[in-house]
């Protein structure tokens, strides 16, 4: 399907609003915020050009990264969910996903959710197979370990496993040439 398919439905109209909107087929009447109908000679030619263009605007605030900056959001997004706070009057670190995993099913799920997606993450900037096949791995040692319910939640601060993936996945990086 074309965007022109998308943007302009071919289904039959009136030829006055045709017209008024550049050849462009209109569903149905054009209502203003205030619920009533414009009339459609009113409109003239200022609806002619206007569309939408998702692919080169602004709508993807990620869209224009370099890989720097994304493998950066990643690590941020790793510290966040692993190491972002400290348990008073001791030296352990704990993270969103500690915190999120104590709510019983829901919360492991929501946890292994953050997980996959640095590993789709690490995978759209290249990763290969082996790399992603150990992210992976740690994400499902996590999951598996964090169901069970208090033993698994201390796992789960210890394990760190987004740590984990973002060394290694700095690790294949850094082997790669620039």
């Amino acid at each position: 399907m074309s965007n022109n398919d998308i943007y302009f439905r071919k289904a039959a109209r009136s030829s006055t609003a045709d017209a008024a909107l550049g050849g462009a087929r209109v569903r149905g009447p054009v209502i203003d915020q205030d619920g009533r109908e414009i009339p459609q000679e009113s409109l003239g030619s200022r609806f002619q050009g206007f569309r939408f263009d998702f692919g080169h605007s602004s709508a993807n605030p990620f869209g224009n990264l370099t890989r720097e900056q994304r493998l950066a959001r990643l690590d941020t997004l790793a510290k966040l969910l692993d190491v972002a706070f400290v348990l008073p009057g001791t030296n352990i670190r704990y993270g969103v996903d500690g915190i999120v995993r104590l709510i019983p099913v829901v919360g492991d799920l929501i946890a292994s959710a953050f997980s996959l997606w640095l590993v789709r993450e690490a995978r759209a900037l290249g990763a290969p197979w082996h790399v992603t096949a150990r992210m992976l791995a740690n994400v499902a040692l996590e999951g598996t370990v964090g169901m069970v319910p208090i033993a698994g939640d201390a796992f789960d601060v210890m394990f760190r496993a987004n740590m984990r993936n973002m060394r290694l996945l700095r690790n294949w990086m850094e082997k790669q040439p620039r």
